[in-house]
């Protein structure tokens, strides 16, 4: 029962006397002084959830340079323990907290400690050994400082052993994942962007389908899930996935995230070219504009995070149209819309119930078919057409420059992506469209774009012939003549992967529902009548 006390004691704190009660769920203290409105303001109630660690302590103890308590061992005579819990800030901020009781004898005080930790020991999945890779050149190549300050001393403080890997070069921990033993880990934590989260992500996919011994190049294939866990300590440019399932991009909070064991599943999809897998994605795809913009940004890595602003201008002045045809696999039984205006938050009832209707089957080897079909029936739909931009965003891909991301109403995980068309248009009218990126405003209440909540898509360019004139040698007169002849060339755009380059433009992409989880829980509202109570709601 909620309401059931295992422990209640009288304490000191701040030199006055508090009633604390221990329930199954949460700590609560209130001050013993009747009538002491100022002594009121010291009441607080802990859900257990949220608890950091519990400590004991000296009486006297110091801060270090970085604002953390330093803790040291201490005898058994201590009549002192700490309670370190998650201050919620402004913003999803999350901040350690602290209050410090003072027991009425040591063996109160040990019982207390014993008490809460085997409370945190038996309810709450929380991770004891991480391993970490941390990315020094990422972002503002600040990885390596974010850890050592931020995020080690909450590690320790609650008693967490991280295995940390620092990485040399790029797919360097994707190599290292397919060698090192992962049974005795309890999850994978990335210091960096959304680059080394991809790699750290297809890596752990990959190595769980070598290992379940599935053939990843099949479409059709059920892949199977890890069990590890994968925590994000944003230090990149965007950090996009921690702004769609954190809600901010802040190292200590995604560090107090991974300490109490959140869980949020999350979709994956599987990019494919020609029956091979090339990719596996979480966030964003992007074919013409947003592809043409993080090709020329990759060649000016040395201009920093404002690579992107100076590409996307250059390619929005040049404004390219490609032409192609997209076949898609709508959502029917999802009860949800790219134009609902309901965002998914933590506890999204919409994830929940596909979470529920996508349990996953036993895989067997022997079943998998080999015939893949391209463009079949079966509530298949296609558009043809000259587009500026061709989308698939998996989340909403919300990041520091568009608060509300490229599809607003996206859900984390619900087994869909939101296809978004854009059609040709002139270019102030696509500048229109961007511009609403930075606001709340409907960036899809234009006549030339098209949203579609889908399963799987298909996209095929469209080879255009072009007539030239060829000067010949004529064997028997032994002179030049021009000859017309047709040629089929290709003006084709790359795919922008979560950051990543795509050159095949011909890709096939399937959604797979919830296939990782994440130490995070979605982003908290204080009121979202789409919700459901908080929870871990992942197989």
């Amino acid at each position: 029962m909620a309401d059931q006390v295992l422990a209640r004691e009288t304490f000191l704190l701040k030199n006055r006397q508090f009633d604390v009660t221990l329930s199954p769920t949460a700590l609560s203290w209130y001050p013993l002084t009747a009538g002491d409105a100022l002594h009121a303001l010291d009441s607080n109630t802990v859900d257990l959830s949220e608890v950091i660690a519990v400590t004991p302590v000296e009486k006297h103890c110091h801060r270090n340079k970085d604002g953390f308590s330093d803790i040291e061992l201490t005898p058994i005579s201590c009549s002192r323990f700490a309670v370190h819990y998650v201050q919620k800030k402004r913003g999803r901020i999350w901040r350690p907290g602290k209050v410090t009781f003072k027991c009425p004898d040591p063996t109160v005080c040990r019982q207390w400690i014993d008490r809460l930790q085997e409370r945190l020991n038996q309810e709450y999945l929380r991770p004891r050994r991480l391993l970490v890779f941390v990315n020094p050149f990422g972002g503002k190549k600040r990885g390596v400082q974010i850890y050592q300050q931020k995020v080690a001393p909450l590690f320790d403080l609650a008693r967490i052993k991280a295995d940390v890997i620092v990485t040399e070069r790029a797919g360097h921990a994707r190599d290292l994942l397919q060698e090192l033993e992962l049974n005795k880990l309890d999850g994978i934590v990335c210091v960096g962007g959304d680059g080394m989260f991809s790699e750290i992500l297809n890596g752990l996919i990959t190595r769980t389908q070598q290992e379940a011994g599935v053939d990843k190049d099949w479409l059709a294939a059920e892949l199977v899930r890890p069990h590890l866990r994968i925590g994000i300590i944003p230090a990149g440019s965007t950090d996009a996935v921690s702004y769609a399932t954190v809600g901010v991009n802040d190292p200590v909070t995604s560090a107090l995230h991974i300490i109490i064991g959140d869980c949020q599943p999350l979709d994956v999809s599987s990019v494919h070219y020609r029956s091979q897998l090339l990719r596996y994605n979480v966030s964003f795809l992007g074919y013409g504009f947003y592809g043409d913009v993080v090709r020329d940004s990759d060649l000016r890595r040395w201009m920093g995070p404002t690579r992107y602003d100076y590409s996307g201008f250059k390619k929005f002045c040049r404004r390219k149209i490609y032409e192609g045809e997209v076949a898609f696999l709508p959502c029917t039984d999802q009860g949800s819309s790219p134009y609902d205006q309901i965002r998914c938050t933590e506890g999204c009832l919409v994830c929940k119930q596909a979470g529920e209707k996508d349990k996953p089957t036993p895989f067997n080897p022997s079943e998998q078919p080999r015939a893949v079909e391209t463009f079949g029936p079966g509530g298949w739909q296609r558009v043809r057409g000259r587009f500026i931009a061709i989308n698939a965003a998996t989340n909403s891909c919300a990041c520091k420059k568009t608060p509300k991301g490229v599809s607003p109403s996206a859900h984390l995980a619900d087994g869909c992506t939101d296809l978004i068309l854009i059609h040709a248009t002139p270019r102030y009218r696509f500048l229109g469209h961007l511009l609403k990126h930075l606001t709340d405003s409907d960036r899809f209440n234009h006549s030339f774009i098209e949203v579609y909540r889908v399963r799987e898509f298909k996209f095929r360019p469209v080879i255009i012939e072009e007539a030239e004139d060829e000067m010949v040698e004529d064997e028997e007169v032994g002179v030049l003549s021009r000859r017309n002849c047709r040629r089929n060339t290709r003006r084709n755009s790359v795919w922008n992967c979560d950051g990543e380059i795509i050159d095949q433009p011909a890709i096939d992409v399937k959604v797979h529902c919830q296939l990782i989880k994440l130490f995070a829980r979605g982003i908290e509202e204080k009121k979202q009548s789409s919700c459901w109570p908080v929870g871990c709601f992942c197989a």
